[in-house]
């Protein structure tokens, strides 16, 4: 006896639910949980997460290699994995990176400027209305870069401005001496990795804290990097935290 249509359909319905129950709901976790059981696969993960390596002021050890900003609630909290969801074209987000980028220079001592960053760290952003021409974040008595806008004078920061926000770049460089990844959080915001360009940059500064010569500091990068993944995805990568260990056992 050929069945209704809607009871196929219905009936077609529980079946595919049922088997995936099965496939996705049991077999697929106990697979994963035999595999991890597997001799030579039970590690210990903690070097998968990354760490923060900061004194109880919030300030970087310089002994130690930094990892990259996480987004992670306090900074790489498991509980609260993820990113700060702010797209490459929010301001705040600018004003986040500009910020970083400042205290990185100052700490490896090199340039922190970046080309929409004014000196004092801060997005070099104007609030832009039909009367007035503002700086959005730059207290008084600076403004960013330029002294007018649309033929208006720019004014300092005088408490929340209005208008449309403009960013204006500066003469920094295209390529900043402050790699992206020590001013930028990771997607899920516990990656353990960094750049090899940042990595680099901090040696100078992990050698003189640990009175060690640069070339063994970058002696320890080098056997801490990782190669791209299968071969050609994404870039070779520094693991911040297994570095940091192998330091304090050398």
């Amino acid at each position: 006896m050929r069945l209704p249509a809607w009871l196929a359909q219905h009936l077609a319905a529980l079946r595919t639910l049922a088997l995936l129950t099965i496939v996705l709901g049991l077999a697929y976790p106990l697979l994963m949980v035999a595999a991890a059981r597997l001799p030579g696969l039970n590690r210990d993960h903690r070097d998968l997460i990354g760490q923060s390596f900061v004194d109880g002021q919030g300030q970087p050890l310089r002994q130690y290699f930094q990892s990259r900003p996480s987004a992670a609630g306090d900074g790489y909290d498991p509980t609260s994995t993820g990113a700060s969801n702010l797209g490459p074209e929010n301001l705040k987000l600018l004003n986040l990176v500009c910020e970083r980028s400042k205290a990185v220079g100052e700490l490896e001592r090199v340039d922190g400027a970046r080309p929409y960053c004014a000196p004092d760290g801060h997005a070099a952003v104007l609030a832009v209305s039909p009367d007035r021409v503002v700086s959005a974040y730059q207290a008084c008595p600076a403004t960013p870069f330029v002294a007018s806008y649309q033929g208006r004078a720019v004014e300092c920061a005088t408490g929340e401005p209005g208008g449309a926000l403009v960013a204006i770049r500066g003469d920094a460089p295209d390529h900043p001496a402050v790699p992206a990844d020590a001013v930028t959080a990771s997607g899920s915001g516990l990656d353990p990795h960094i750049s090899v360009a940042y990595a680099n940059l901090q040696v100078p500064r992990v050698a003189q804290a640990r009175n060690r010569s640069e070339a063994d500091v970058r002696r320890l990068v080098d056997e801490h990097t990782g190669g791209r993944t299968l071969g050609f995805i994404g870039e070779p990568a520094v693991n911040v935290l297994e570095l940091n260990l192998a330091l304090d056992r050398s």
